[in-house]
């Protein structure tokens, strides 16, 4: 298995208050699945994610990427795991702006000591449909060509899983589905796991699997064996939602009594 959950909790200190964010999901993706989680705004997407990654731990139960436990690690092998197995694709694109498009891609490469570098860099460009643009800053894109060097750079250590939080959160439908489209395409070529979080059920319903969380809790899974609590009902109105927010701050928010 790719991504392997069990017992996994996630409870936060706010104030006076214990909030939980995930209630003991067992969850487990298999090598290669298309997976989309949806759910309201503070059902606890973002945050799943941020520990399957590796960037949060989780109160209690473990998480195994590829057999390796990342509950158990240090942040040095962490960081290790992230540059050799994750790719990562946000919905505000985290450019670096002093860096051009073609150097933005490029530096994961460098940091990896690949040989092949500017090859592969300008390669990855030609595969989002950038070329034209490789020596332009971030701040000479429009947000559809900045997501698109995102999803170039996410790629460039040929990761097993890919991680894409809102991916289209910030762009326009059209220029959405255009870089979902690609995003979707890159992944296929390359057999990797791709774990998508959205509010865009047209999006999720091109995935291999569809998994609703609701209040932390997973209340459906379609096309998948994840544990679920509550009903087919309970599941349905946990995927209406009013699209993307700051959704860390949601899950806060939904945690509270």
């Amino acid at each position: 298995m790719a991504i392997e959950l069990s017992k996994v909790s996630k409870t936060v200190q706010s104030g006076a208050e214990r909030l939980t964010i995930l209630r003991e999901l067992d969850l487990t993706i298999p090598d290669g699945q298309f997976v989309a989680i949806v759910g309201p705004s503070g059902s606890g997407k973002s945050t799943l994610l941020g520990l399957i990654a590796g960037l949060d731990a989780p109160t209690s139960g473990r998480i195994l990427i590829d057999g390796e436990e990342v509950t158990r690690m240090s942040e040095d092998a962490l960081a290790s795991l992230r540059g050799r197995k994750l790719g990562f694709v946000f919905q505000s694109f985290h450019l670096i702006p002093s860096m051009t498009a073609l150097e933005n891609v490029l530096a994961p490469l460098e940091i990896a000591g690949r040989r092949d570098a500017q090859q592969r860099a300008r390669s990855l460009l030609e595969d989002v449909e950038l070329t034209g643009r490789a020596h332009h800053y971030p701040s000479q894109l429009s947000g559809g060509e900045q997501q698109r060097v995102a999803v170039a750079r996410a790629f460039a250590n040929e990761p097993s899983i890919l991680l894409a939080d809102e991916p289209t959160g910030n762009l326009d439908p059209r220029t959405g589905r255009h870089v979902f489209d690609l995003m979707v395409e890159m992944n296929r070529r390359r057999g990797a796991t791709l774990v998508l979080v959205t509010h865009d059920h047209e999006l999720a319903a091109r995935a291999d699997r569809r998994i609703s969380l609701r209040d932390g809790q997973v209340v459906s899974d379609e096309g998948g064996t994840a544990a679920v609590s509550g009903g087919d009902d309970e599941g349905r109105r946990g995927e209406e939602d009013e699209g993307p927010r700051d959704e860390r701050d949601e899950e806060l928010e939904a945690a509270r009594p």
